[in-house]
């Protein structure tokens, strides 16, 4: 017996592919690359642009036009941020077994690891950030962080097994172990979008994340530390000051903008300015002259006007970045700013954008691209 998987999206799903792998592993099932074989078959999807929701529409179109007419069809389980569509998909799919949300993949089973350099450990699930633009609070529910034994446990399976590379993972790292503020019933609304640090309670001494980046640092068989993603509005002093004289962090950070105008940003909830943005940038280069910084930019969010768009060219040119993930703004069903904001900006347009900023950032240094995980 067989099982297929096919993983969609960020690090975090191939994480959790990785799991349900072992899972089905322990349970006498051999991996295929050959879903027509398998008999049981895992979709892991995202759902952060349009364009990821229609690759998993026609995987799915395939497969149940294959099996239309056979008596013997496969279980089909999908997972990732797509389970937010819930009966909506299993109406449209009949082939589909069932749904499965990502939290309930379960952190006690062992990982099949694909990658043989880096292992890529989860340190917590969901999001509290509440960015208009994205679909993960809703699709991940709330943010939970695992314990630090338990990511201790994890990364020390990890070295036995000879990795020396440790990737932590989250939808935002640096408020892993934050005590949340409690929010009882409350449901986020689009008339009151929560900040950022509304969700928390300020800390009190080392905050939680660099505590964790210490732990890990004292393990003599961990060489390097990697962790994605960061989001400016809590990148820390004093992780600043650890990523600086801890040589075991990757001298490459990735760390999101989204956009260079304060104008879009508070459109998108983001949580920090520009010039907090650069800030950061100084600072790390302050400590470290040799880091570099990679990001991820949307372009043509909620109506974004050439002005708001050339700041960002501008930030662009002040942050040199190294390389950048630079997405084209589609409307989301379900998220605050496809219910708020107008989208009117042609295609065209967007697309001029997106080729201004690829070129500037991608095309025009790649040669000195490191490798990105």
């Amino acid at each position: 017996m067989y099982y297929y998987i096919k993983t969609f999206g960020c690090q975090i799903n191939k994480n959790e592919s990785e799991r349900q792998a072992a899972f089905y592993e322990q349970n006498g099932l051999k991996e295929t690359d050959d879903w027509q074989k398998a008999t049981k078959i895992f979709i892991n999807t995202c759902s952060v642009r349009k364009a990821a929701d229609d690759r998993v529409y026609a995987l799915l179109n395939k497969i149940q036009l294959y099996y239309q007419n056979k008596n013997d069809k496969p279980e089909i389980i999908l997972s990732g941020c797509m389970t937010r569509y819930g009966d909506k998909l299993l109406n449209k799919y009949p082939i589909l077994t069932k749904i499965q949300p990502p939290s309930t993949i379960s952190f006690d089973l062992p990982t099949k690891r694909k990658d043989q350099t880096q292992a890529f450990v989860q340190i917590s699930t969901g999001c509290n950030s509440f960015c208009t633009y994205c679909v993960v609070p809703y699709a991940r529910g709330r943010e939970k962080s695992r314990s630090m034994d338990d990511i201790m446990k994890e990364i020390n399976q990890a070295i036995a097994h000879g990795y020396q590379e440790i990737t932590l993972l989250g939808q935002n790292v640096n408020s892993w172990g934050l005590e949340k503020v409690s929010i009882g019933t409350r449901k986020e609304n689009f008339a009151h979008i929560p900040s950022n640090a509304s969700q928390y309670h300020d800390y009190q001494g080392t905050p939680p994340f660099v505590k964790l980046l210490q732990e890990i640092s004292k393990l003599e068989q961990v060489k390097k530390i990697r962790f994605l993603t960061s989001n400016p509005w809590d990148f820390h002093e004093e992780l600043i000051a650890e990523i600086g004289q801890n040589k075991k962090i990757d001298r490459f950070l990735h760390l999101p903008v989204q956009s260079g105008s304060n104008g879009v940003l508070k459109r998108m909830n983001r949580g920090y300015t520009r010039e907090k943005y650069l800030e950061i940038i100084k600072k790390l280069k302050q400590v470290d002259s040799n880091i570099q910084i990679g990001t991820d930019i949307i372009v043509g969010f909620a109506n974004e006007t050439e002005e708001e768009f050339l700041e960002t060219v501008d930030l662009v040119r002040q942050a040199n970045f190294i390389v950048a993930f630079v997405a084209i703004y589609s409307v989301r069903t379900g998220t605050v700013a496809a219910k708020i904001y107008q989208d009117e900006i042609p295609f065209a347009e967007k697309k001029r954008r997106f080729e201004i900023l690829d070129k500037m950032i991608n095309k025009d240094q790649l040669a000195n691209r490191p490798k990105i995980v």
